[in-house]
């Protein structure tokens, strides 16, 4: 097999896993495997040139667009809605098991969510802390 394929199957890996992610870390990577698969097309057997491309443009993609990302995060008129999701009441859609992902409707949006405690579908919650894309749950009126 060509080396170009191999460097297209791990930008797409990457940008795959990415997506679940929504870290933005694997999209560079991904793109820099991608730079790597193009200098193999043009230059198959430099492999040491592919893998220095494709690190350096994910190095510089890194750097790079953290302080642009942080700078349009706190811009006028940013609203992350995520963040004012602490705090708010849900509706378990799918039951919950200590250690195990379940799902929550907050408003309008359904999120994974874990919890210390079963909860059974129906129940009310209320979310305590978010991550990335995980929320972390309770029963409504245990923390009231």
């Amino acid at each position: 097999m060509v080396v170009w394929v191999f460097w297209l199957i791990a930008a797409g890996a990457l940008f795959v896993v990415e997506m679940f992610t929504f870290t933005f870390y694997l999209l560079w990577l991904s793109l820099g495997a991608l730079a790597a698969g193009l200098v193999a097309l043009l230059l198959p057997d430099a492999l040491l040139l592919q893998v220095v491309a494709g690190s350096l443009l994910a190095l510089i993609l890194t750097v790079f667009t953290k302080p642009l990302a942080k700078r349009l995060r706190n811009s006028r008129g940013f609203k992350d809605t995520g963040t004012d999701i602490v705090g708010r009441q849900g509706l378990v859609v799918e039951p919950i098991e200590p250690g195990r992902y379940g799902q929550v409707k907050v408003g309008g949006d359904t999120w994974s969510a874990t919890s210390t405690m079963a909860l059974g579908k129906g129940q009310q919650v209320i979310v305590v802390r978010r991550g990335t894309t995980i929320i972390e749950v309770e029963r409504w009126g245990d923390m009231y």
